[in-house]
């Protein structure tokens, strides 16, 4: 199989190897700490863990009561980054979000200024919770943190140090008095996280760590410099042509206009992914790859992330509301009618 091209340097020298067993050890602290807290999921963490990897944002839907919010802020403590939580509500305001000025006075002078006071939002781990229950205008003020790293008030341009992630939740049964996020806002998040309910045997589990005298808790195993190190090591991962152009023609088949789309594409989607998911889809198996202890991306890293990096960026029409068929069900048809090459 032919590679592309890199730029950045091979993973064959010591230090890199180094640096990758580095990764690959911080990765199994993470996933211990985080069992002791929280009990099954197992899809849903490896999904946020690449996103952090990737220096991504996530958007968690599930219903209440399913460890939304104690996955994130256990996963900030793990991290060693510092964590904010917003409680979106529809009078929200993007200055609650971004911070604002105020006019401070100095005592000796007498002489006024205007002091910006950082809102929540300048932090390593900002969780939204319940992002769908504010305006327009406060999620656009998210939306510009989270595409640029910096957030404007009163003509001020403001920079979000590195690592930034938004963890976004949403609740999908209440639809009454919420704003559905726009197209734009939602291609900005590298996943849609579904978080589904727990089996019996982990409910039970669930029950004894949190109905006794117990206390779960997590310890910090890394620090915010070493996962910026490790965001720049998994975009040194190499990749074969061959899986990406599967990666591009996965993408490339969401969208109906596409000579290569099948037959139900063309029927049931209005609106494919654009490029930015196939850049996902690449960026996100190379962390994957690294994190099964692998140095070189697979189909099937490609394959097993098509759903979650899609499910929200592919447009349904009314003819599959009418036969009752979700995206996960139309990716999982795509997955069967464009099986990975065989070398």
């Amino acid at each position: 199989m032919s590679t592309l091209p890199i730029q950045t340097p091979t993973l064959d020298s010591g230090e890199l190897k180094e640096r990758v067993a580095r990764f690959q050890k911080i990765r199994d602290d993470i996933v211990t700490q985080i069992r002791r807290v929280i009990v099954g999921q197992n899809e849903v963490i490896e999904q946020v863990m690449i996103a952090l990897f990737v220096g991504g944002h996530c958007l968690i839907t599930g219903l209440p009561g399913t460890a939304k919010t104690l996955l994130v802020r256990t996963l900030a403590s793990i991290l060693g980054l510092d964590f904010r939580r917003i409680q979106f509500t529809p009078d929200l305001m993007p200055s609650d979000i971004t911070g604002t000025d105020i006019i401070e006075e100095d005592p000796t002078t007498g002489r006024r200024t205007w002091t910006f006071v950082p809102g929540p939002i300048f932090a390593n781990v900002l969780l939204a919770d319940e992002i769908n229950r504010t305006p327009p205008k406060t999620q656009s003020a998210l939306l510009e943190a989270m595409q640029e790293l910096s957030c404007t008030v009163r003509g001020n341009h403001y920079k979000i140090r590195p690592p930034f992630f938004v963890l976004a939740t949403q609740n999908p049964i209440e639809l009454e008095g919420t704003y559905p996020l726009p197209e734009a806002q939602l291609d900005r998040f590298i996943f849609n996280v579904l978080l589904d309910y727990l089996s019996a045997d982990d409910e039970i589990q669930v029950l004894d760590l949190t109905t006794t005298t117990h206390v779960s808790q997590a310890d910090a195993v890394t620090n915010a410099e070493e996962i910026l190190e490790f965001q720049r090591l998994v975009r040194m991962v190499p990749i074969a042509e061959s899986v990406a152009r599967h990666a591009v023609s996965l993408v490339r088949a969401t969208r109906s206009t596409d000579a290569s789309s099948p037959d139900f594409v063309k029927k049931y989607v209005n609106f494919g992914a654009s490029v930015r998911a196939a850049q996902n889809l690449v960026l996100c198996a190379k962390a994957r790859a690294l994190m099964q202890h692998r140095y070189h991306v697979s189909y099937e890293d490609v394959r097993e992330l098509v759903r979650p990096i899609l499910r929200h960026r592919i447009l349904l029409n009314f003819q599959a509301e009418s036969d009752k068929l979700t995206q996960d069900d139309v990716l999982k048809k795509l997955l069967d009618a464009i099986p990975a090459p065989r070398d």
